[in-house]
């Protein structure tokens, strides 16, 4: 079954029900709740999609949304070595090395994300939503 680690913005994507988003970011999760494929997330993007959500809602209902989505999405920990390759690396942003050193570190198969481009010298395959439907589900 292939490992996929899902980025802050797609779950955001979800709680938000972002408009050109939602649909296919919903599905990817679906997708996951489904069995069809594992699902990964690092705690600090929960902590960033707690964070971000209350800003548009409030505590008890980000709460809620986590409650959600905690049992669908296995939370992977952070350690020392990810700190440190993450602050070593050539990623231009830090958050985003901190979710790829986690992923590779956990044999992660690919990444689905919509800031495709913050994972450029990633060795793990990359996706959008979008790709990843079109590549793994649609015809």
């Amino acid at each position: 079954m292939k490992r996929i680690f899902i980025d802050a913005d797609v779950i955001i994507d979800v709680a938000q029900e972002r408009e050109d988003f939602y649909v296919d970011s919903a599905n990817v999760i679906n997708l996951i709740e489904a069995n069809e494929f594992e699902g990964f997330t690092s705690v600090v993007i929960i902590a960033n999609v707690y964070y971000i959500q209350c800003g548009n809602s409030n505590h008890f209902k980000t709460i809620e949304f986590i409650q959600y989505i905690r049992p669908i999405l296995t939370i992977l920990s952070v350690t020392d070595t990810m700190i440190d390759k993450a602050l070593i690396s050539d990623f231009k942003d830090f958050e985003d090395a901190i979710q790829y050193y986690c992923a590779l570190e956990n044999d992660i198969d690919c990444i689905v994300t919509r800031n495709k481009k913050d994972f450029r010298i990633s060795q793990i395959p990359v996706y959008t939503p979008t790709e990843f439907l079109n590549k793994f589900i649609r015809p």
